[in-house]
């Protein structure tokens, strides 16, 4: 009788299209509060949330499909740049090593652009916790690039130029 009574809640909440072993969502939450990546300062917020929450899938949507990473390798003392494959590999891998990422997003130093393309540079403060005694400060500039095919699109970063002291 109980297998049956299981069954039968469990064929209501298919049929229905609802998972009854999940949680309610909170209706009162706001999707504002991480960020929404219509509006410009909604998309850094995003940012934030992904790197500190370590969501790659939140991350993916923020990155445009022919994005382009570069940064100075001081050490080779050469320009290095990657493609949106190799940036979701990288930061998947910082996602993962990381106990914990703080990013702070400071001012603006410039920006300009239209309903559908952006340009943005403006200073960043990062701390990578790798574990309880080792944690990596990364401090600059980053030059971003959005764009959204009509203005009703997120933004999405088309390009990144991390000018920091790493």
């Amino acid at each position: 009788m109980q297998m049956k009574l299981l069954f039968g809640v469990l064929a209501v909440a298919f049929i229905a299209g609802c998972n009854p072993f999940a949680p309610k969502l909170d209706e009162t939450t706001s999707s504002a509060q991480f960020g929404d990546p219509h509006t410009i300062d909604g998309y850094f917020q995003a940012f934030k949330y992904a790197y500190e929450f370590k969501d790659t899938t939140l991350y993916g949507t923020l990155i445009a499909p022919d994005f382009i990473f570069s940064f100075r390798d001081y050490n080779l003392g050469v320009d290095i740049q990657w493609g949106r494959d190799d940036e979701m590999r990288a930061t998947a891998g910082l996602f993962e090593n990381a106990d914990a990422l703080t990013l702070l997003w400071g001012d603006i130093l410039d920006s300009s652009g239209t309903a559908t393309s952006y340009n943005i540079t403006r200073i960043f403060s990062l701390d990578v916790t790798l574990n309880a005694g080792d944690i990596e400060h990364v401090d600059g500039r980053a030059v971003f690039h959005l764009e959204r095919p009509t203005p009703a699109d997120p933004w999405k970063a088309a390009s990144w130029q991390d000018e920091s002291n790493l």
